[in-house]
């Protein structure tokens, strides 16, 4: 052990005590060097309390404070509180993907939910953001105390024939959350978080009788504890009188200490020193341990212990307003604000001590021509006796009138402060135009302070939130696992928009709704938007009205069925109708083309048969032939031309008799024989039949 001493000075201390105070000085001087004077001149600056310092010139005697600041930090945390309360249901328990019961989680939600109630977690969270906006960091501790729970009940008492009226109590442990003031607070000065310091305590005053009643339950050791030393830097609020009866310094270290410092704490002085010495390969794997040190007033060791959670996480959440690269320690509003702050009460503090020269000026006055053992003071009503004229022997001093420049400037300065810390109030916002806001420039402003505030949101959700619910619902189920039974969960946090966010969402869907018809199916949905992002005390009341509305009549539903119905089987027959029509004029299209092409091969066959007839052997029935076909070519052409021009006509068939053909007609017309020509043509066809019979 020695030779690990020699090669580690820091490990010299022969306690564990004395280790983790060590420690937690060194912690608490670089606190003191670099934080402690700014986070005092930004709670005073809150608080609006005036300090001698804040005096530009002796001759200052104006001591107001401008309240531009308190309405900045108040503004940020109002909007952050109703962007993370404002609906009702602030945090959401989501189960595994492959776990289709869904019916453990909302029983987890919901016990979570009424027992975060129980211990006013919601108030805590309040304080947190108070802090973090003040300070620039948010600093809680995960405390777990077991509480009595009483709830009425009746008895039976006399063998049932009467009730005894009495309480049920059931002990039962409680996770609740405990803000931190930031000079209670310390952590390890390269660090940038509470996961990867080395460690982290919460040094505090608190009362005796506290750390009397953990000592009776056991949690701490039955030791004399001592008179607490006076400290002034450990007191939330240095303007009140200090109470120093009765407290206790107590000394919260959570975090890594050497691990045989732990061991040996409650050893035996008598065990043998070979049951205890462990090689140097063991003691450099584990030259470590978490663990949870309490010490009060510096001194005295009340726990010391392995850390005893389940999931071995440390009971301390934290989380920056706006997060300074490389530090702990965030960036707050009154950070944001203190330059524009203090040149603003100066001017303000000028302002009102000019006001009181003019008002109020000086006196010359004539000593001589003054009664012996008058007194010299300015005040209503005073009666100054002078030897001669009061004229000549008072003289007022006239400094003027106050420049009206000076409430340019003091307005100029007020909104530096808004524009530093993104705060809105009824002074106005930026983007006006000749000193009149624009709707352009409201819309521009409230989207870049949105953001902000969504940037401060993210960080409280990731870095404190989200945390809180998981380290209570894992000590529910270690300490409690009879109403919470051992599951894994997943934990996520829901938030809402904030009161200014919410406004400017109303007014760009109020925009677009005034965009869209009333018969349009996005009306209902952009209306219940509009209501749902309201501040209304009924608004749950006109959401479910809204719903129950957009719901569809049975009655209405059927009657349009049926309606629907038949103009579907309307169209239906009058699609039929069409299709009918459609194939009779296609057929009727077809036949007439058959028609038109079976001319030509009838009036060829009529041409032969009338070339051909009553034609007798020689040279003059050939000459009478050739003058047959030319005759029957002009008629055909003619019938041709005919043919075309009447296609579009109607068409009006004539009875012809069976045994006369058109075509002989025509040729008995144009060629002058007549009844002859008939005659001609029989005797011709007896020729020809008897000649086929020869």
């Amino acid at each position: 052990m020695s030779d690990l001493y020699e090669a580690d000075p820091l490990m010299i201390e022969e306690s564990i005590e004395d280790w983790v105070i060590t420690k937690c000085d060194d912690w608490r001087d670089h606190y003191e060097s670099n934080y402690s004077y700014r986070f005092d001149e930004y709670y005073r600056l809150w608080r609006g309390i005036w300090d001698p310092a804040d005096s530009e010139r002796a001759s200052e005697r104006s001591r107001i404070v401008s309240p531009a600041l308190q309405q900045a930090v108040e503004s940020n945390v109002a909007e952050l509180e109703e962007a993370t309360f404002g609906r009702g249901k602030w945090f959401d328990v989501s189960d595994n993907l492959g776990d289709t019961d869904k019916q453990d989680v909302m029983f987890l939600r919901n016990k979570l939910t009424e027992d975060f109630e129980d211990c006013k977690v919601r108030k805590s969270v309040a304080e947190c953001l108070i802090n973090a906006a003040v300070f620039g960091t948010g600093v809680a501790e995960v405390v777990i105390e077991e509480m009595k729970e009483m709830s009425p009940a009746v008895q039976p008492i006399m063998g049932g024939d009467l009730q005894a009226v009495g309480v049920n109590v059931q002990e039962r442990v409680k996770v609740k959350l405990k803000p931190v003031m930031p000079q209670n607070f310390l952590i390890d000065p390269v660090a940038t978080s509470v996961e990867d310091s080395m460690g982290v305590a919460v040094d505090e005053f608190v009362s005796l009788h506290q750390v009397e009643l953990l000592q009776e339950q056991g949690v701490y050791r039955n030791v004399d504890i001592g008179a607490a030393a006076p400290d002034t830097d450990l007191e939330p609020d240095q303007d009140l009188t200090i109470y120093h009866d009765n407290k206790v310094r107590l000394t919260k270290y959570y975090g890594l200490v050497p691990r045989d410092l732990l061991e040996k704490t409650f050893s035996d002085a008598d065990d043998d020193e070979e049951e205890e010495e462990t090689t140097e390969e063991e003691t450099a794997e584990s030259r470590y341990v978490e663990a949870v040190i309490v010490i009060a007033n510096g001194g005295v060791l009340l726990k010391a212990e392995e850390n005893p959670y389940m999931m071995q996480d440390r009971p301390v959440i934290a989380f920056p307003w706006d997060v300074v690269p490389g530090r702990f320690w965030g960036r707050g509003v009154c950070e944001k604000g203190y330059n524009s702050q203090k040149a603003l009460d100066t001017e303000l503090r000028a302002r009102i001590d000019a006001l009181s020269l003019t008002i109020h000026p000086m006196m010359a006055i004539d000593a001589t021509r003054l009664p012996r053992g008058a007194k010299p003071e300015i005040r209503p009503g005073k009666i100054i006796l002078t030897s001669g004229d009061p004229r000549e022997v008072l003289q007022p001093f006239n400094f003027g009138q106050v420049n009206q420049i000076t409430f340019a400037q003091a307005s100029a300065l007020q909104e530096m402060v808004q524009q530093a810390t993104g705060a809105v109030d009824s002074a106005g916002l930026a983007g006006s135009v000749n000193g009149k806001a624009t709707a352009a420039g409201i819309s521009m402003s409230l989207g870049a302070l949105i953001k902000r505030h969504k940037r401060t949101l993210i960080n409280f959700q990731q870095s404190f939130l989200i945390p809180f619910v998981k380290k209570a619902a894992y000590r529910y189920m270690q300490f409690d696992p009879e109403n919470y039974p051992v599951a894994d969960y997943k934990f996520n946090a829901s938030s809402t928009l904030g009161i200014i966010a919410r406004e400017y969402e109303v007014t760009q869907l109020v925009q677009l709704l005034q965009t869209m018809k009333q018969d349009s199916p996005l009306y209902s949905t952009l209306v219940q938007s509009i209501i749902d992002n309201m501040n209304l005390s009924n608004r749950e009341e006109l959401l479910a009205a809204m719903q129950q509305a957009m719901q569809p009549n049975p009655q209405a539903t059927q009657a349009a069925q049926v309606a629907q119905q038949a103009q579907l089987e309307f169209q239906q027959s009058q699609t039929e109708a069409l299709t009918a029509q459609a194939k009779e004029s296609s057929a009727r299209a077809v036949k007439i083309a058959v028609e038109a092409n079976s001319i030509p091969t009838e009036l060829e066959i009529d041409r032969i048969n009338a070339v051909t007839r009553n034609l007798r052997v020689g040279d003059a029935e050939d000459k009478e032939f050739e003058r047959r076909m030319k005759v029957a070519d002009t008629l055909l052409k003619k019938q041709a031309i005919e043919g075309k021009q009447n296609d579009n006509r109607p068409r009006v068939e004539t009875p012809v008799e069976p045994d006369r053909q058109p075509l002989q007609t025509e040729m008995e017309t144009l060629a002058g024989t007549g009844t002859e020509t008939t005659g001609a043509n029989s005797a011709a066809g007896q020729n020809q039949t008897e000649t086929q019979d020869s």
